[in-house]
């Protein structure tokens, strides 16, 4: 719980006025049963009537102090609490977004919404209710037991032995539930995960008719997750009961036990009483040791899993910077975020667009995806990339942005090895349109200014999409640019979500401009619109990548690669003369004839 504890400090000062309440509190109900004492042994047995006002009235004060130091010592709890879960739930979710894309390669959605969301709850329910209850448990049954030795040290004797037997009962019960809340957990995220495919993916579920698939498939794990909780349930009600029983056995102890010392006249009836009241008081902390095992081992359990998160560090880092500085430690302090190799680092670096890769190799998971790539991009000049699925066309996108580093050779940018730029300096000046289109819930204006939400103004938005050829289809929506889109762009289609999505890229005015198959759900109409539209951004780098010639006909060099490798390269007008890779494009795409038109 080492990193629990780092949030716990900041609240150290209210956990103790709140443990401060917690004693008083305690303490007042210490003293009750001496009050009880003295009404059996000086008010009934003794006749002493005049001391049953005051003593009324005393257990009268305690009822109204217990009230208030028991609210102030809960709402304390509760307050502390919410602090450290938001705090680490904030500080958690910043972290991931910190981690470097092959963490996400590694980890599914499903996954990371449970540690975000489950594992934290319970983590906040271990610092606030649970982990209260707990502390109270101890220090109570201590105070308790304290009591009860100065009535009787020899009767204190029996509740001892059974305390003994029940923490023996709630450690193997905790040790079993500790291992069955690890697999809980899992379970957890793999359920989610399934879920989340689903739903999310419901259009492409309902068209293939697999709604009976993903409901088998959801049903094991639902199963597995049943079993696991049945599991949990087993040893419950394998130790509870003996916890349950050997409290029950407490009190007759105490009540046959105590019997015989007032008949011996080694007690009062007053001092068995208050006596019976004290082991009544420490059998309510006996009885919850199994269900505060069970929350304290699932909370344990969560916290293993948010530390291995903790745990994980960028792979991409910026040269030159400290690899010893983990974002999660800088996160945990409340500074800025400066994972992912320095996501936040202030640089001055303006990127002119010049590109250069130098016999470049890719290597992910064992595979080579690229191999010797080179070639030499000046700022404000077009290149387009062909070749095949799978080829490596995307790869080479995924390198200028740096979500992977290379594995052999070096990309430059504007003279300046890439792996020097801080990626906040590199990222934030490249527009990008992603081969899979992605848009948020939110108005079609504001995911238009995703890549720089606070200075694009709304006219620069409208100018965007009409480069974008999507201002018309825009201005038919009810709201217009404050239409609210669905999930990933649900309502609309799949050429106007990638139109949308050029117009975010423009609407950046990034000096380098990278289409990855941009056009494809588009008409050959829009298509020539809107590289006509892009052909006026003379001062933008631009990388076009695409499968149809049209795309790349007018770039100033075209490479086709074909696993991995660049196969062929030059102008429109140099492939076709090469009768090669292109030209067999060319022909399939527009026929023979069209060759020499």
């Amino acid at each position: 719980m080492k990193n629990i504890w780092r949030y716990a400090k900041r609240y150290w000062p209210l956990y103790v006025i709140a443990v401060v309440s917690m004693v008083i509190s305690i303490l007042l109900d210490a003293a009750a049963p001496q009050i009880t004492r003295r009404i059996i042994d000086d008010v009934i047995v003794g006749g002493q009537l005049g001391l049953l006002t005051r003593l009324l009235l005393g257990l009268l004060g305690i009822g109204l102090g217990r009230g208030v130091f028991q609210y102030t010592k809960e709402f304390i709890f509760d307050y502390a609490a919410s602090g450290i879960g938001s705090h680490l739930r904030k500080d958690l979710f910043d972290h991931i977004q910190t981690l470097s894309v092959g963490f996400f390669d590694s980890h599914n959605t499903g996954e990371l919404m449970a540690r975000v969301k489950d594992d934290v709850d319970r983590i906040w329910n271990a610092c606030g209710f649970v982990g209260m209850l707990i502390l109270e448990c101890l220090i109570h049954t201590a105070i308790m037991v304290t009591c009860m030795f100065k009535i009787s040290p020899v009767l204190t004797v029996a509740p001892l032995l059974v305390m003994v037997l029940i923490m023996v009962t709630a450690v193997k019960l905790e040790k079993g539930l500790g291992a069955v809340y690890d697999q809980i957990s899992e379970e957890t995220a793999q359920m989610n995960t399934v879920a989340q495919e689903a739903i999310a993916g419901v259009r492409t579920v309902k068209a293939f008719a697999r709604e009976p698939y993903e409901n088998r498939k959801f049903e094991s794990h639902n199963k597995r997750f049943y079993e696991l909780n049945m599991e949990q349930a087993r040893l419950i009600a394998r130790y509870q009961p003996n916890i349950s029983f050997l409290a029950k056995v407490l009190l007759m102890t105490v009540i046959v036990a105590g019997g015989l010392l007032v008949i011996r006249g080694q007690m009062t009836i007053g001092q068995l009483g208050a006596f019976s009241e004290y082991a009544s008081n420490i059998v309510w902390p006996m009885e919850m040791v199994g269900w505060l095992s069970n929350d304290l081992a699932a909370a344990l359990a969560s916290e293993k899993k948010i530390r291995a998160i903790f745990a994980q560090e960028p792979d991409i880092r910026v040269m030159g910077a400290d690899p010893g500085a983990r974002a999660g430690e800088g996160m945990a302090e409340g500074g800025a975020v400066t994972g992912d190799g320095g996501l936040c680092q202030p640089d001055a670096f303006e990127i002119q667009g010049g590109i250069r890769f130098d016999q470049v190799d890719l290597t992910l998971h064992g595979q080579q995806i690229l191999k010797g790539i080179s070639f030499d991009l000046p700022a404000g000049r077009t290149l387009g990339i062909m070749g095949m699925t799978g080829s490596g066309k995307t790869s080479i996108v995924n390198l200028i942005q740096r979500f992977y580093d290379v594995s052999a050779g070096t990309i430059w940018i504007d003279g300046r090895e890439i792996r020097q730029i801080p990626l906040v300096a590199l990222r934030s000046q490249i527009g990008v349109v992603m081969q899979d289109v992605f848009l948020f819930s939110d108005s079609i204006a504001e995911n238009i200014k995703m890549g720089k939400k606070d200075t694009v103004s709304q006219t620069s938005v409208e100018k965007a999409a009409i480069r974008a050829d999507a201002h018309g289809f825009i201005m038919e929506l009810g709201q217009r640019y404050d239409t609210v889109i669905g999930e990933r762009g649900t309502g609309l289609s799949g050429g106007q979500k990638q139109r949308i999505s050029i117009a975010r890229a423009i609407a950046k005015e990034s000096p380098v401009l990278i289409l990855d198959d941009s056009t494809s759900a588009l008409d050959m109409e829009t298509e020539k619109e809107i590289e006509r539209q892009l052909a006026g951004l003379e001062e933008s780098t631009k990388i076009i990548i695409g499968h149809r010639i049209s795309s790349v006909r007018h770039a100033d060099e075209i490479l086709i690669l074909e696993d991995g490798r660049i196969v062929e390269r030059g102008t429109h007008e140099e492939l076709m003369a090469l009768k090669g890779r292109y030209h067999q494009t060319y022909v399939v795409q527009y026929g023979e004839e069209e060759i020499w038109a």
